[in-house]
């Protein structure tokens, strides 16, 4: 029978053969041997057609029982110790449009570093909250615009250009019969030989002048225009001061959740870090405990049983702490993300495993606390009032609306006459100046009243439509603090438990400890059971996990209930010092009854 088949037989996959009531006269014993002999020969034919149906072994038969297998290249690499502490120039983040190449993928070392420096490249580094500051920058910029409002607009106007044109002027009667004397006379003058000649003002009839023009022209001016009277001025304005207030909060609230969440990733790898400790000191004692076990054998002194489950628990050990490195492996990956190192920087937690304290506050305070002055309820509110203002902003377009304008500027010409033709005994010399200018001047002032009558209820239903937002946005701001006082509660009990569970699994690690090493010398001498001793060994590994576990817990419930209370600057320029725990001041200033 292969070991296979034993496996899956042990494992409850085959089913059991029932034996049958002994039918005939002979002696008991012998029918049952009987019977058991037919019932093993059917289970050993049934587990070979089943080893028939399995594949292949991909590896052949492990030689030395002793020996472990070869981890992966790159899991090796990327579990790494730290060559040294975290560099500045390490930690500046890339630019936010390059993409890493090839080169800069490939891992130069794993670096060191605290939760404080954490903290403080997170929040230098991080794209979420550097766009955050982008966006209370714009809400400042479009405060200073509607600031404007309040001002009067100038502007400066201007033109110039030039135009030519080719005209023709003829006369259709002639202009002596106006009675302007004799310069408009055919023969109102007489020549020096006292001849009759035509005044100089005189066109005949059919008289015509061409003539090619061309004119340069400039006109520039100021502008003036203010609102005397309109409604939606102030709204504006102060809706977008309530917009500015509400990015600063967002801002201030999402470094609370940064914190939290780099210090979640720490804490983290922290545990990671440990627990890659714990299964490989599991493992190597698992090593020695086989080679007991092989040497027991060896005298007669135990079971080949005894062996096999060694070999198995070492596998299953073995399959443990390969997978707490690809764990340990991640989790530097994640903190990597979350402090936005360059690709080829590997974060290693440098602090060691320390348990914060108990959490300072009971769970009233920490309630009242976290309500007042808390920037994720302060946004939400801004929000509301910005709605209301833009509602009232909306609606003030169905008022009247007054506004003065004013302007005044100059203007100058030159027009040029050439390419003269005259036709038909000439025409209209007095106009034909070669060359002349124009200048001049003008200015306007005056209101202009505007009333929006009738609009097809277009301004009223964009008004309701913003007081629908700002209630829907009161709803928002009860659910809010509802899930803050569920995020404090869960924190706090949790909080509680943890430090509770770390001191029972102080005490279960110390006895778990003592049982063990009874166990391995009652083993060794052959006074207890490797079955036992395996039990007793597995108990010591839960009982150090438990304590990892509940160590990081504590550090983890006390970070969430910080991020709840923790100031943070509304400033998106105000340096941001790291604070890991509650300090005396701030617990002053978040005490029940103060203002």
């Amino acid at each position: 029978m292969s070991k296979r088949a034993l496996a899956l037989l042990w494992a409850g996959l085959l089913p059991v053969q029932v034996l049958p009531a002994p039918l005939s006269a002979q002696p008991l014993q012998s029918q049952t041997t009987q019977l058991l002999e037919r019932s093993w020969q059917k289970l050993d034919a049934q587990l070979r057609a089943l080893d028939q149906l399995l594949p292949t072994e991909p590896e052949p038969p492990v030689g030395n029982v002793l020996a472990t297998p070869q981890l992966p290249a790159n899991l090796i690499k990327a579990n790494q110790a730290a060559n040294g502490p975290i560099q500045p120039a390490n930690a500046v983040a890339t630019p936010p449009l390059d993409l890493p190449t090839a080169q800069q993928l490939q891992a130069e070392g794993v670096a060191s570093l605290s939760l404080e420096q954490a903290l403080a490249i997170a929040f230098a580094n991080s794209p979420s909250l550097q766009a955050q500051r982008e966006q209370v920058a714009a809400a400042l910029a479009s405060l200073q615009a509607a600031m404007g409002s309040y001002w009067p607009t100038i502007s400066a106007f201007a033109n110039g250009g030039y135009e030519g044109s080719r005209s023709s002027t003829t006369s259709n009667k002639p202009n002596n019969n106006l009675g302007f004397g004799p310069l408009f006379d055919s023969n109102g003058l007489l020549t020096s030989a006292g001849n009759p000649t035509a005044g100089p003002f005189y066109v005949p009839n059919g008289g015509s002048v061409a003539a090619t023009s061309g004119e340069w022209g400039i006109e520039g001016g100021l502008q003036l225009n203010y609102a005397l009277l309109t409604f939606a001025r102030t709204p504006t304005v102060r809706a977008a001061r309530a917009s500015l207030e509400q990015q600063r909060n967002t801002y201030a609230n999402q470094l609370r959740s940064l914190q939290l969440q780099v210090s979640e990733a720490y804490y983290q790898l922290q545990q990671n870090d440990q627990l890659v400790r714990v299964y490989d000191a599991n493992l190597r004692n698992d090593l020695l405990i086989l080679q007991d076990t092989l040497d027991l054998k060896q005298a007669g002194l135990v079971p080949r049983l005894n062996v096999l489950r060694r070999r198995a628990i070492l596998a299953s050990d073995e399959e443990t702490l390969i997978q707490s490195l690809a764990d340990r492996a991640v989790a530097r990956r994640q903190l990597a993300v979350l402090l936005n190192l360059p690709a080829s920087v590997i974060p290693s937690p440098s602090d060691p495993i320390v348990v914060q304290p108990r959490w300072p506050l009971d769970l009233e305070a920490s309630l009242l606390a976290a309500y007042r002055g808390n920037p994720e309820l302060e946004a939400i509110l801004a929000t509301r009032t910005a709605l209301s203002q833009q509602s009232q902003a909306t609606a003030a377009g169905l008022l009247p609306k007054l506004s003065l304008f004013a302007s005044a500027g100059g203007n100058s010409s030159q027009t040029s006459l050439g390419n003269f033709a005259l036709a038909g005994g000439g025409c209209c010399g007095s106009t034909a100046l070669p060359l002349s200018s124009t200048s001049g001047g003008d200015w306007s002032a005056g209101l202009t009243f505007t009333w929006l009558l009738f609009d097809a209820g277009n301004t009223a239903g964009q008004a309701r439509a913003l007081a629908k937002r700002e209630a829907a946005a009161a709803q928002q701001y009860a659910a809010t603090h509802n899930d803050i006082r569920l995020r404090i509660e869960q924190a706090f009990f949790n909080h509680e438990a943890s430090l509770a569970k770390l001191s029972s699994a102080r005490r279960g690690v110390a006895a778990a400890l003592e049982a063990f090493r009874d166990a391995r010398l009652r083993y060794l001498t052959g006074l207890d059971s490797e079955l036992n001793l395996s039990n007793t060994q597995e108990r010591l590994i839960n009982s150090l996990v438990q304590r990892l576990n509940a160590t990081v817990n504590v550090n983890i419930t006390y970070a969430k209930l910080l991020k709840e209370l923790l100031p943070m600057p509304r400033d998106s320029n105000a340096p941001i010092q790291p604070q890991l725990q509650l300090t005396q001041p701030q617990l002053s200033s978040s005490a029940p009854g103060q203002p």
